[in-house]
C-alpha cells in the first residue's frame, strides 16, 4: 500500500483526502498542515504538524515518513490577498512547491500538484490542458510560476487544475460560494452575485477522488479537474436558492466591474475535462447531485 504525505490537511480538500482514505483504505496517509489537526477523527493514519514556510520542518517531516508521493494541496488561494501581500502569497505559492520538489527529487517521491483555472485569462474558455496560459491576477502568476517549477522537475509530477471547490466539513476554516449563498439568503440577506462571469464548480469530493487517481494511476502531466456543469456565477446562487427552496428575488445580479476588487478575476474559463475523464477515470457529478452531497453531509453533522 502506497503512503501518501498531503499538505494543507485543515483545509477543504484536505479533509476530504483524510475522509476518502479513512473510508476506502487505498492508502496510507500522513496529513499534515499548519497548527493542530482540524479533522475530528484522529486515528486511521498519521498527523504531523508542519508549517510550508518552515523549510527544515519540511526535509524533517518527509524524511521521517518517506511518502511513496506528496499531493500538494496548501497553497494561498484568497486572490484578493494575494494582491494585497505579494511576498506571503510567493513564498507560500511559489517558494513552498519549490521546496517540496527538490525534496521529491532527492527522496524519489511523486509529486501531485493542485492547480487552478485562474492561470487563464478568461477569454477562450472552457480551457484544454495545453491552452496558453495568461494568468489576471498575481495569485494566478505564482500558481502559474508553481506548475512551471514542477514541470522543469526531474521529479514525477502530475499537475491538476480544478475551479471554485465546494463542500463542508466538520470544522471549516472559510467558506465557499455555496456555503456562503446558502447561509445569506437563509438569513433573508440580500446578496449581490456577478452575471459575467462563467465557471464549472467542483465538489470538492470529486477532487478528492481525482487526486488519489492520479497516484494510483501514477498520472504523468497536466489534468482538468472541475464539475462537469458550466454556469454563471448568478445562475449557481439561483441553483443554491433553488435546492433549498430560499429566496431568490434579493439575489441582485452586478458586473464584476462594479465590485471594485483589487485582483483581476478571468471572465470565461470551464475546463475540457475529457482527457481527466479518459486516463483517470473521472467521473465528475453533475451540481445538482453535488448540492444533494452537501445537503446530506450538513444533515449529519447537525444530527451529531
Amino acid at each position: 500500500m502506497k503512503t501518501i504525505l498531503v499538505t494543507g490537511s485543515n483545509g477543504l480538500l484536505g479533509q476530504k483526502l483524510t475522509e476518502k482514505v479513512l473510508a476506502e483504505g487505498r492508502v496510507k496517509l500522513i496529513a499534515t498542515s499548519k497548527g493542530a489537526n482540524r479533522y475530528p477523527i484522529a486515528n486511521g493514519y498519521e498527523y504531523a504538524e508542519m508549517d510550508i514556510l518552515n523549510n527544515g520542518l519540511v526535509k524533517q517531516v518527509i524524511e521521517k515518513y518517506q511518502p511513496d508521493a506528496i499531493i500538494h494541496t496548501a497553497a494561498m488561494t484568497n486572490v484578493d490577498t494575494g494582491e494585497a501581500d505579494k511576498e506571503l502569497c510567493h513564498q507560500l505559492n511559489v517558494d513552498a512547491t519549490q521546496n517540496l520538489i527538490s525534496l521529491c527529487e532527492k527522496n524519489n517521491i511523486r509529486f501531485i500538484h493542485l492547480s487552478t483555472d485562474f492561470i487563464f485569462d478568461g477569454a477562450d474558455g472552457p480551457y484544454k490542458e495545453e491552452d496558453a496560459p495568461n494568468p489576471l491576477s498575481y495569485y494566478g502568476e505564482t500558481k502559474l510560476l508553481a506548475e512551471l517549477a514542477v514541470k522543469e522537475s526531474t521529479a514525477n509530477w502530475a499537475i491538476l487544475r480544478t475551479i471554485l471547490v465546494y463542500g463542508i466539513t466538520n470544522d471549516m476554516s472559510r467558506s465557499n460560494i455555496v456555503l456562503w449563498a446558502k447561509g445569506a439568503l437563509e438569513k433573508g440577506q440580500a446578496i449581490n452575485v456577478v452575471n459575467d462571469q462563467w465557471r464549472m464548480p467542483t465538489l470538492a469530493e470529486d477532487l478528492a477522488e481525482a487526486c488519489l487517481l492520479a497516484v494510483e494511476k501514477n498520472a504523468q502531466g497536466i489534468y482538468h479537474v472541475s464539475g462537469k456543469d458550466y454556469m454563471s456565477i448568478a445562475d449557481l446562487v439561483r441553483k443554491v436558492a433553488d435546492y433549498w427552496s430560499l429566496d431568490k428575488s434579493i439575489i441582485s445580479e452586478i458586473s464584476s466591474e462594479s465590485l471594485n476588487q483589487s485582483a483581476k478575476r478571468p471572465i470565461k474559463t470551464g475546463f475540457v475535462l475529457d482527457k481527466t475523464i479518459k486516463d483517470l477515470d473521472y467521473k465528475p457529478h453533475s451540481f445538482e447531485e453535488g448540492l444533494k452531497i452537501v445537503d446530506e453531509q450538513m444533515k449529519k453533522v447537525a444530527s451529531v
